[in-house]
């Protein structure tokens, strides 16, 4: 038998086992694919369905007052620009003094969104810079208790988008195969840095993304797990490319870039209808922190601190680039057995601390016995084939507090 026999029955099982767990993936995606559309956020009424937090970071610490949507309007740090693209940024026209911080932006969707959604947002720039902190993520009701998800994140003048999962403990990511992202060490989704991966694709950050036109993300929000995509402005699928998307088919996405499946951490356990919030802090603990800012801002300033070389003094050409321009944000849903409502208008959601409350508030669906059966169809193929070694890449964590 010839030498090569070996490595070539090798190369067949790790073949044969990509396309099964692919093959139980699609299989499952293709029974749910139908998602129409329930909100859009665009044009001159963006800022109409979401709250402006108006307060100071509590949350992540950062050196900055989030500003009510009056001031915000009036110091152009929230508008709509003359393509109809809405703009959120932080103040790069005043000196701000020792002692003070800078102003930006927070908003919180007043729609909440069930298991059984599916959220796009089309950007051509991110914020990034020294300093600069920009976020696209989700939170439950009584958070942190009720679940978070990351899907746009990164600090200073990284390279990479990095999307992660927060949860309260029981919830474990152990690396999917079925991701083109790579997982982080943490396995645990209630510790600080969250179940995070890394995005791999080109162009997912800072002067690249906008260099290439910009792109979208797509988050499905499932009873089979919560999944990302990203793409780049040429890449993007021609469904989503459309004017007027009034609905998607996920199966045509491929690979998600993020997988986190409910066979490790149980979505209708760990999370509840979601609100989506865009913003921008500085500093604070994870861009802040001495080491993960030094490594890519040492020489941005004479004192090697986030605060005093950035926040403090002029805004510009400090924060020229600390802004998100969005052509919109899209919210669908779909006819999952469990999925209930979405896109309802709720009353302003109580503003959250970083202070966790005792016990956990969980939701039960209904759905008789299909998460039991998906997570079975997930699961299973893996545990017969076996678990395959994932390549880890040490990150700068975002310090979530507890």
């Amino acid at each position: 038998m010839p030498s090569s026999f070996p490595l070539l029955m090798f190369s067949h099982f790790v073949t044969m086992k990509y396309w099964l767990v692919f093959g139980v993936f699609a299989s499952y995606i293709s029974s749910v694919n139908g998602y129409s559309l329930i909100r859009e956020y665009s044009g001159q009424s963006f800022f109409d369905r979401w709250d402006f937090y108006n307060d100071y970071d509590n949350l992540t610490a950062g050196n900055v007052m989030w500003a009510n949507e009056s001031y915000a309007a009036s110091q152009k740090l929230a508008y709509i620009d003359s393509r109809g693209n809405a703009i959120i940024k932080v103040d790069n026209t005043t000196n701000v003094p020792l002692g003070q911080n800078r102003s930006t932006v927070r908003i919180t969707s007043q729609d909440t969104y069930d298991i059984g959604s599916v959220w796009i947002i089309d950007l051509s720039h991110i914020p990034f810079g020294c300093s600069v902190w920009p976020a696209f993520w989700t939170f439950g009701p009584n958070w942190p208790e009720d679940g978070e998800i990351d899907i746009i994140e990164a600090i200073n003048m990284m390279t990479f988008n990095q999307m992660s999962i927060h949860t309260t403990p029981g919830c474990t990511d152990n690396g999917s195969e079925y991701q083109l992202g790579i997982s982080g060490p943490t396995t645990d989704c209630s510790q600080p840095p969250g179940c995070t991966v890394a995005e791999t694709s080109p162009n997912s950050y800072a002067g690249d993304f906008a260099a290439a036109g910009g792109g979208v993300w797509a988050t499905q929000f499932d009873v089979s797990g919560i999944f990302i995509w990203f793409w780049s402005r040429p890449n993007i699928p021609a469904s989503i490319n459309q004017a007027n998307s009034s609905s998607v088919d996920v199966t045509q996405w491929g690979t998600p870039h993020a997988s986190y499946f409910s066979n490790t951490c149980n979505i209708t356990q760990f999370y509840t209808p979601q609100n989506l919030v865009l913003d921008i802090t500085l500093c604070g603990v994870w861009a802040g922190v001495g080491s993960n800012y030094a490594s890519t801002c040492a020489n941005a300033g004479p004192t090697g601190q986030c605060y005093e070389d950035c926040v403090v003094g002029p805004g510009s050409p400090r924060y020229d680039d600390a802004y998100f321009n969005i052509s919109y944000v899209r919210a669908y849903t779909s006819a999952l057995p469990s999925a209930t409502a979405t896109g309802t208008t709720t009353t302003p959601p109580t503003r959250v601390t970083a202070t966790r409350q005792s016990g956990k508030s969980t939701r039960n669906y209904d759905n008789n016995g299909w998460s039991a059966v998906v997570m079975f169809l997930i699961a299973a193929p893996i545990a017969v084939i076996g678990s395959w070694p994932l390549m880890f890449k040490k990150l700068h964590y975002r310090g979530m507090p507890v």
